[in-house]
């Protein structure tokens, strides 16, 4: 099993989860999440006074998938998240050693 992670802009959400419903992944985590990178955050304007963003508003999106549906998972995210422009996001993805699901008590990929 894997788990993705991806930090994705914040209006790209709707088409990833459309990416990944057309995979036949029927679950995600999203969280709204703040952070840097190479896009450094922005300066904005308030009443006159100018004032510097260092953390830029992004969303985390969290994935369970088999082993076997991993790859097609990461391209739907990439294809769907991607602007093309600076600020895109990352996609992280790690080894799942074990899951459960609570109601069940199923384990393993079955609990996906």
């Amino acid at each position: 099993m894997k788990y993705i992670t991806a930090v994705i802009q914040p209006h790209r959400l709707d088409k990833v989860r459309e990416a990944l419903g057309a995979l036949g992944v029927h679950g995600m985590t999203a969280s709204d999440v703040y952070g840097y990178g190479r896009q450094k955050g922005h300066t904005e304007v308030y009443r006159g006074a100018e004032y510097e963003i260092n953390y830029v508003p992004k969303i985390k999106i969290e994935i369970a998938v088999a082993d076997d549906q991993a790859e097609a998972v990461v391209e739907a995210v990439a294809e769907s998240a991607r602007s093309g422009k600076i600020g895109d996001g990352k996609i992280f993805v790690f080894d799942l050693g074990a899951a459960l699901r609570i109601r069940t008590g199923e384990t393993g990929s079955d609990a996906l």
